[in-house]
């Protein structure tokens, strides 16, 4: 029971001071994004997450729900090449003319085309 009133204690502390003791949900680790009529990409998650930290970055965009890509195309609020263009290429250009390590500039490099 000592022990218990101790860790509460202390908790309580830690929100006190703005710290937080609850785990982030950091989503998928990797996904699936469709990508039109190239096929689908492979989207390493939290490896952008761990690069970018920040996540409002890409999902100031996109909220965090599934299907949310077709979503926004199908009601007409995505337009074609946006994410590709604006999003991924122009941040991996960005960190590659930096000297940063970057993702693929290329579509064969992300799009896996079937057949």
């Amino acid at each position: 029971m000592k022990a218990r009133n101790v860790l509460l204690s202390l908790c309580a502390c830690l929100v006190l001071a703005g710290w937080s003791l609850a785990v982030e949900n950091k989503g998928a680790e990797h996904l699936q994004l469709p990508g039109g009529k190239r096929g689908l990409v492979p989207f390493p998650h939290h490896n952008h997450q761990d690069v970018l930290v920040d996540c409002k970055i890409c999902h100031e965009y996109f909220p965090q729900e599934k299907g949310v890509i077709e979503k926004m195309k199908a009601q007409g609020q995505l337009k074609s090449k946006f994410v590709m263009n604006k999003l991924c290429t122009k941040c991996h250009k960005a960190k590659r003319k930096a000297g940063e390590k970057s993702g693929p500039t290329s579509c064969k490099k992300c799009h896996l085309k079937e057949g």
